[in-house]
């Protein structure tokens, strides 16, 4: 079994943030820290007390973390960035939160004495004598302390205080990795109640030391213990009292974590199987139990539960299939073409998650240039005249004010040239569409016009197509292109309305232009033309897009799976040593290529790319103290060459966010390979020693341990197949009750004289086996289960209800 962590982050909004620039506004981001290691910066929103963010991410983490911090800071171009306040929450109130913490949390002030980090190592123990014998405490090193000094690194010594004694370490200058090896002795009087306190110090010359942390200890329990070794997480120093609450402003979070233990991949085979089974039979099924899932889950959980899903069948090569039961379903009950999947329903809700998960890639090449166009003109762009700006504009040299229709004008142009060069990009796409989700849109097709046939519902075919394609994957994309990884900071107000309007426009071209789309903002009039022409675009690109036989189907998905895309790929600085003697602070600009195979390097991303890495030999990817090259954002993978001997080489991201994506692409990828290490050198080795931890031997055992399942989940990351049915099952357990109530109705109508007339097992056997399945996967998970169970789903005996 392995226990997985994992937090679910969404970083909604601030308000009423203090001014922290001369105009009276802030330019404020958040830092996301794990136990002080930052791994998330949102966007910079800027000039407000107030900043929207609507950012969402997914860490995977260590059981063993702490707590999760949320700083926000004001951005300076001139000076350092302001820390405005923070938010802090442990690891046990985020566990009291089962559903997730959610709402607005006050930011208090960072004082720099609880800003700690690191772990120390000390043995201590209880030497018998007279008269009450005496207290040792050896103290020998510690890893991962707070820099405190401008070179990035800090002075430690430890304070020992007892009983009213204080005894110190020597100093290790510019480490936070020092070894000390130092041992301090205390006379000890029987019963007393004096606690052992070992304090962390950055030395300072001329100013004060600076706190790095503390622990302290009972000695009755060290007493009774007579000796303790091993690593200390250093605390704070919460004894100053705090500016008021509220001052600073708040947050609104919304936080959730999630401890799953996931079972053996054969525990997981009967609930797999049996759910694959349904698929297969489609509506035809005896059991049908998917659309009992559908009815015993909330709308809250809904969209977990049908990525959950969708990825569970994606995995299993039914993703199709599940859909297309999905569509099934949701026609059955739908009377009117116009109402047809615009509910949250779990077939738009698995459909919206299957775009996103296939799609992604496509959807970067179809939007992106397009996207970036945008951004990069900065037009102003506006077609409501209730929100016209009048603004000067030079002419030959001559300055007049612009008109309200000249400003529409130009607007309506803008847009235009926008969505004809998107409708033309997708209409040439047919073929970069993956051909599972051509398949899928085959289906839709093809089922909503068996339900809805006849000249009057000619084009709800193309609709239902759309109100996925456009509404649900387009549009949000164009809207928030931050959020689908199309770029990389939040648009500006003048760019967003650009990409409001443009979106807008693509909802209506999705829905046909229909005059109930039309009659909703009549100030779209302008870009009538284009989207009548779009309409007739779409509808001949969708007639393509369905047009895929199976044979043609497998074949475009045999050709993808002989070109696998690269996991991840952009240009990172390569760190070069130019003859014998110091690292100098050399880096060299590459664009780097992560496959399944190997990282390889190319000098731009069309040349011949050169093997760097390969993937089998990766042992480590950690990040590098900024003092040791004196530059931020530096990784290194350690690795075995050819031959066997251990190499490092040192790559130089541009910001905090790339560099922590490129450590979770190589982590991800190297996760199962064999010899991985446990820890590593945070510095480099630089003349005769480690600039981190000051020890003379290259090959000494590293000084901190390395942070392999820190990862951030990605839209391209691989299945996880046993995780995601780990998710579902703890889903329907969560539901059991209710699964076991429509049990007993089903074997209550078969009672009554209920006659079932389908192929197989009636409906309440299809139930009853998931619900014997959910009691298996219970007792294995109270069990820790040494032997999976059956590999094929059994027919149980009456339940006992």
């Amino acid at each position: 079994m392995a226990k997985r962590s994992s937090l679910s982050i969404r970083i909604v909004e601030g308000k009423n943030l203090p001014a922290k620039d001369i105009t009276g506004s802030s330019d404020p981001y958040c830092i996301v820290k794990v136990d002080n290691e930052p791994i998330i910066r949102t966007a910079t929103v800027w000039k407000t007390l107030c900043p929207f963010w609507g950012e969402e991410y997914q860490v995977h983490l260590p059981p063993t973390f702490h707590a999760v911090a949320f700083y926000v800071m004001d951005e300076d171009a001139l000076s350092r960035d302001d820390v405005i306040g923070k938010v802090c929450l442990t690891r046990d109130t985020l566990a009291a939160h089962p559903k997730g913490f959610s709402g607005w949390a006050h930011l208090t002030e960072v004082d720099p004495d609880e800003e700690v980090q690191g772990e120390i190592h000390l043995r201590l123990e209880v030497v018998p004598g007279t008269p009450a014998g005496r207290l040792r405490c050896s103290v020998l090193e510690a890893r991962d302390l707070a820099p405190k000094d401008r070179n990035g690194a800090s002075d430690p010594f430890v304070r020992v205080r007892y009983n009213g004694r204080t005894q110190e370490t020597s100093i290790v200058k510019k480490s936070c990795y020092p070894r000390w090896n130092e041992t301090f002795e205390f006379d000890l009087e029987e019963g007393a109640a004096e606690a052992l306190c070992v304090e962390a110090w950055d030395w300072d010359l001329v100013s004060r030391n600076d706190f790095l942390g503390k622990v302290v200890f009972n000695v009755q329990r060290l007493w009774a213990a007579q000796q303790e070794e091993g690593w200390f997480r250093l605390q704070p120093d919460q004894s100053k009292s705090r500016r008021g609450e509220g001052s600073l402003g708040s947050l609104q979070l919304e936080v959730r974590l999630r401890d799953e233990t996931v079972l053996p991949s054969g525990c997981y085979q009967p609930l797999v199987q049996l759910l694959c089974r349904e698929v297969k039979l489609g509506t035809q099924g005896p059991g049908q139990l998917i659309p009992l899932i559908e009815e015993t889950t909330s709308t809250e959980c809904r969209q977990g539960v049908a990525t959950n899903l969708l990825k569970l069948f994606l995995g299993q090569g039914l993703a199709k299939d599940f859909l297309d039961l999905l569509f099934q379903l949701e026609l059955g009950r739908t009377s009117e073409a116009n109402t047809l999947f615009r509910s949250n329903s779990l077939a738009s809700k698995s459909m919206e998650s299957f775009l996103k998960v296939v799609g992604m890639r496509y959807l970067h090449g179809v939007l992106g240039p397009i996207i970036d166009r945008v951004f990069e003109e900065k037009k102003y762009v506006e077609l409501d005249p209730s929100k016209v700006e009048v603004k000067d504009v030079g002419c030959s040299g001559l300055h007049r004010p612009q008109t309200e229709a000249e400003v529409l004008e130009q607007s309506a142009q803008t847009l235009r040239s926008h969505l004809g060069a998107l409708l033309s990009a997708l209409s040439r796409s047919v073929r970069a569409c993956p051909a599972v989700v051509r398949a899928t849109f085959r289906q839709l097709f093809r089922r909503v016009r068996e339900r809805f046939p006849g000249a009057q519902h000619e084009n709800v075919p193309f609709i239902a197509v759309t109100s996925f394609l456009c509404l649900r994957f387009l549009s949000p994309a164009i809207m928030a292109p931050k959020l689908f990884h199309l770029r990389e900071r939040h648009a500006d107000a003048r760019t967003s309305r650009t990409l409001l309007l443009l979106a807008k426009a693509v909802q209506n071209v999705g829905n046909m232009d229909t005059p109930a789309s039309r009659a909703k903002e009549a100030w779209m009039e302008p870009l009538q033309p284009t989207v009548r022409q779009g309409v007739a675009q779409l509808k001949d690109f969708i007639t393509k897009l369905v047009d895929i036989e199976e044979k043609e189907e497998l074949d475009l998905q045999r050709t993808l799976s002989l070109q696998a895309p690269p996991v991840k790929e952009g240009p990172l600085f390569i760190h070069r040593t130019k003859g014998k003697g110091p690292l100098m602070s050399s880096f060299k600009k590459l664009h780097f290529s992560l496959t399944t195979e190997a990282l390889s390097f190319a000098k731009t991303p069309g040349s011949k790319k050169s093997a760097l890495i390969k993937l089998a030999n990766i042992r480590a990817a950690e990040k590098v103290e900024e003092k040791s090259f004196g530059s931020s954002h530096v990784m290194q993978v350690i690795y075995e060459d050819d031959a066997g001997k251990p190499q490092t080489v040192y790559l130089q991201c541009k910001c905090v966010n790339e560099l922590n994506q490129w450590l979770s692409a190589l982590r991800k990828v190297s996760i199962s390979n064999p010899g991985l290490l446990g820890s590593y050198h945070p510095g480099v080795f630089r003349g005769d020693k480690w600039s981190c931890c000051h020890q003379k031997d290259k090959s000494d055992l590293g000084c901190d341990k390395t942070r392999s399942r820190v990862t951030l989940q990605e839209w391209n990351d691989p299945l996880d197949h046993d995780l995601e049915a780990q998710l579902i099952c703890r889903h329907l357990l969560g539901v059991e009750a209710a699964l076991r109530e429509k049990h007993r109705e089903l074997s209550a109508g078969t009672e009554a004289g209920s006659v079932h007339t389908g192929p197989g097992e009636a409906p309440e056997d299809a139930l009853a086996q998931l619900l014997q399945v959910l009691r298996d996967l219970q007792e294995a998970h109270r069990s820790g289960l040494a032997s999976p169970p059956p590999s094929e789903p059994r027919h149980p005996g009456p339940l006992q209800t």
